[in-house]
């Protein structure tokens, strides 16, 4: 999520618990749906006909997308209301949903939060209406993200495809190469420490989206999820342990800024050259650009680094999809703006106005990847970022309850950056939370 606001910068929201159970749920294969095999929405009609639907997003590219929608479809009325961020948001529209009354007709959902929505039959399956034919139209991650079972149950708004943004400047005065590897990278982060013991090659203070992002480039899977049955592998998944493997040794020798994300503190840090680059999604140059003014010049962007030498492989960190809750009364009407919005004129309105796009043609467009950013002394960052969009590897899930899972994540996995514990024993502990609450939710949950 691309965003100009420090109220709302970020590509993740902070989650905290927001139970969705399973008593109405008959199967995370049909969860919402009217069936996929309905006739899609005609899309012409329902706009000549008009009516009103209410939106509930925090992200503010979306406000002259709603004009232009206004401006070309007079007969529609769109109702945008910010209620909140996140899991603020997700509060307030759990909280409707359990009353039967206010339920927006559409609604801002990120990624990792959509299993959740969908396997409680809270939102619509957008197959029925004609998502299923926009197959092709995003980039990889953010679509396989909007799928649960075989339900399309959102359209993807933006993307967060990983790189590494750095500080060149710092880079040069130490005399550091740019990381290529993980190897390299905790080499990186040696030599920079040890030229000034208060600057850091980037913070972490434990971040459950940062994590489960590594996670996903190491080849992790440490979730499957087949309807209800759910397993959880954070101690014997392979992906998972080359990324403890590198980052308790980071930890092990105080290498990270002891800052957390989105403070004033990190901001400082990231002006001052004390925190030197960040691996996260590609929503961040506009919040470098608003965030970090005196970085103007001196920041660039690289490949994310690799686990293994030569490799090129990336995940999502972040982004966020449109979805059509289940209670709404004009839901033709909600999926038609839901379309328009991130595709098309809507898509390309939001790109023009700061987001990252998750549609292959935006990505793939020369004027958007020879685009040459000032603030990253007239570097193409498209390029980098755009081909991280289409290295996202394959196979990556969600836990259906990981709204929960990230909201006990520093209660245990946290504890590791505090001294309490090792992110190995942390990851267990996570793991243990997880399976019970998943268990007493009334998934069938596999350790």
């Amino acid at each position: 999520m691309t965003v100009r606001s420090r109220h709302v910068l970020r590509g993740t929201a902070v989650a905290g618990a927001l139970a969705l159970g399973l008593a109405a749920c008959g199967s995370g294969d049909d969860a919402g749906s009217d069936g996929g095999d309905a006739d899609a929405v005609d899309t012409a009609s329902v706009l000549e006909g008009g009516g009103e639907i209410t939106v509930w997003a925090w992200e503010p590219t979306l406000e002259q997308v709603v004009k232009d929608f206004e401006t070309e479809y007079p007969n529609v009325t769109v109702n945008l209301e910010n209620v909140g961020t996140g899991n603020d948001q997700y509060t307030a529209l759990q909280n409707a949903i359990s009353a039967g009354d206010g339920v927006p007709d559409v609604a801002q959902v990120e990624y990792y939060a959509v299993p959740q929505f969908a396997i409680s039959e809270a939102l619509t399956d957008l197959s029925s209406l004609g998502a299923s034919e926009l197959e092709g139209t995003y980039s990889p991650g953010p679509w396989s993200s909007v799928h649960s079972g075989e339900g399309v149950f959102g359209l993807p708004m933006d993307s967060g495809p990983m790189a590494l943004f750095y500080n060149e400047e710092v880079f040069d005065k130490y005399g550091v190469e740019v990381p290529t590897t993980w190897e390299e990278y905790l080499e990186a982060a040696r030599a920079i420490h040890k030229a000034d013991p208060k600057a850091y090659i980037t913070n972490d203070i434990g971040d459950a989206g940062f994590t489960t992002s590594m996670i996903w480039q190491a080849g992790g899977q440490p979730y499957q999820v087949d309807g209800t049955d759910v397993t959880i592998d954070l101690a014997g998944d392979e992906g998972t342990t080359t990324f403890t493997e590198v980052w308790q040794q980071l930890i092990d020798e105080e290498l990270l800024a002891p800052v957390g994300s989105w403070s004033d503190e990190w901001y400082q840090g990231m002006a001052q050259g004390t925190i030197a680059s960040l691996t996260i999604g590609a929503w961040m140059p506009a919040n470098l650009e608003s965030g970090v003014p005196q970085g103007a010049g001196k920041w660039r962007v690289a490949e994310m680094p690799q686990w293994e030498a030569g490799a090129h492989a990336t995940s999502e960190n972040g982004g966020s999809s449109l979805a059509v809750p289940a209670a709404s009364e004009n839901a033709e009407l909600a999926y038609a703006f839901t379309e328009y919005a991130t595709t098309g004129e809507g898509a390309t309105t939001r790109v023009e106005n700061g987001a990252f796009p998750a549609t292959t043609a935006d990505l793939e467009s020369e004027e958007f990847r020879s685009a040459e950013s000032e603030y990253f002394g007239g570097q193409k960052i498209n390029e980098i970022l755009a081909d991280s969009a289409a290295n996202v590897v394959e196979g990556w899930q969600y836990l259906p309850f990981q709204v929960y899972a990230n909201s006990v994540f520093n209660d245990s996995v946290g504890q590791a950056y505090v001294g309490g514990t090792t992110l190995s024993d942390g990851l267990a502990a996570w793991q243990e939370q997880s399976v019970t609450y998943g268990t007493d939710q009334g998934f069938t949950v596999n350790p």
